[in-house]
């Protein structure tokens, strides 16, 4: 079975169709176990970036698996995927886990990500020796380039780049009422980056109150913490907006958004959806003085600093080159096990024959001496059957190749001991 990855990811897909592509972490569980009826070993990595399946089985297996899961169809979803095999699978991982094929190049962030599906999978008992390999060369390939080259210096967080992207906006980060929609490690890091800048009021809104309380007491100031529910009443209260949850529907509607910039006189609204599904309605970003940005917006400010870095990714990928290198000669030696078993199997079943005849020839009264010389003379010719006849193939010229082989395989080279 082939090693493979399918997916997708911001270069080869629009949001709009990466949100329905997710895999949520409350269903990710679901997904492993259906996927491994259909293949030996899977993992799934999700974020609001990227959707990929890692498997040890074949493409098609996968793609239908993906449109039976979200119910799309497939002609829908392949103009989108892209689908790397074996080696290519391997360097795609080391690549992904580096963060040289992330938005914001040597990001950080997805090597965490990639860490939390690998748990994932291995509490569903998706991983076998294939993957599980995979993913342990593929942390230590992302620790060395990370100790080794300058790849991540200097990049841009999706969190940093929120702050920026506020600035453009508003002359005074000070100046603002900041709200936060979810409580996740996005926001938790969204959430710093401007608590840095110390606005006016920072408001969590969740789905459960102990965890917004939780994620503010990190901070100092002016803090509050919230239920979703609350939104409708409050939402208009707030200069910025910032949502990432998991919900699978929108949870800020464009009549809120309508009403609430009624209640402000029209003053403007910042509003950043950084969720995969995405939590505020598209059509919001079509009412004046709300400005709408989503993760597919920021490539401009996260690509700062981009330049010095595709730098130092030279570097970075003739280190994934080594590894992978290691990880192709672990694979060919997995490769080997199974003949080298068929092989031992045969001359058993070869040993068992002689064996057999041997003690029908003792029961029979024939001497031991000759018994045992029949038995060594009968499992020499069985032995040796094999490899006579495919080094003297009737009618055909002797393949050089498989003589050097041989003169390798039983010593016969003339400069053996």
């Amino acid at each position: 079975m082939s090693l493979t990855v399918v997916g997708l990811n911001h270069a080869t897909a629009p949001v709009a169709v990466r949100e329905k592509l997710a895999f949520p972490a409350d269903v990710l569980s679901k997904a492993l176990h259906h996927l491994s009826q259909r293949v030996d070993e899977s993992l799934i990595l999700s974020t609001c970036n990227r959707t990929e399946i890692y498997a040890v089985g074949q493409p098609e297996s996968v793609i239908s698996w993906l449109s039976d899961f979200h119910q799309m169809a497939e002609k829908d979803i392949t103009p989108y995927l892209y689908i790397h095999t074996d080696l290519q699978a391997a360097r795609h991982a080391f690549r992904v886990s580096c963060g040289l094929d992330s938005m914001v190049l040597g990001e950080p962030q997805i090597l965490g990500q990639m860490k939390d599906a690998v748990r994932v999978a291995q509490t569903s008992n998706t991983l076998n020796a294939t993957l599980n390999m995979l993913f342990q060369r593929t942390l230590s390939v992302a620790k060395d380039v990370r100790t080794h080259s300058a790849v991540g210096e200097q990049s841009v967080s999706m969190a940093s780049a929120s702050v920026k992207l506020a600035e453009r906006i508003f002359p005074k980060i000070q100046d603002l009422n900041i709200l936060f929609i979810g409580a996740g490690e996005m926001i938790e890091l969204v959430a710093t980056y401007f608590a840095a800048k110390n606005p006016r009021r920072m408001t969590v809104a969740n789905r459960t109150l102990a965890r917004a309380e939780q994620l503010i007491q990190q901070f100092s100031g002016n803090l509050n913490a919230v239920l979703l529910s609350a939104l409708p009443d409050i939402i208009h209260e707030y200069d910025v907006v910032v949502s990432s949850t998991a919900s699978q529907l929108p949870l800020v509607g464009k009549g809120v958004i309508e009403t609430a910039l009624k209640r402000r006189r029209n003053n403007p609204m910042f509003l950043l959806d950084l969720a995969v599904p995405r939590d505020i309605e598209p059509q919001v970003g079509d009412l004046e003085s709300a400005f709408l940005y989503t993760v597919d917006d920021m490539t401009d400010i996260v690509n700062t600093g981009k330049e010095s870095r595709q730098k130092a990714a030279a570097l970075a990928e003739s280190m994934i080159e080594e590894h992978l290198c290691e990880f192709a000669t672990w694979q060919e030696s997995r490769m080997i096990v199974p003949l080298i078993c068929q092989l031992r199997n045969q001359a058993d079943q070869d040993r068992q024959y002689v064996l057999k005849n041997a003690l029908h020839r003792l029961r029979a009264g024939d001497s031991p001496e000759s018994v045992l010389e029949r038995l060594s003379v009968q499992l020499t010719n069985k032995l040796m059957h094999a490899p006579t006849k495919a080094l003297n193939p009737t009618g055909k010229t002797p393949d050089r190749h498989l003589l050097c082989a041989v003169r390798q395989i039983y010593h016969l080279d003339d400069d053996v001991q």
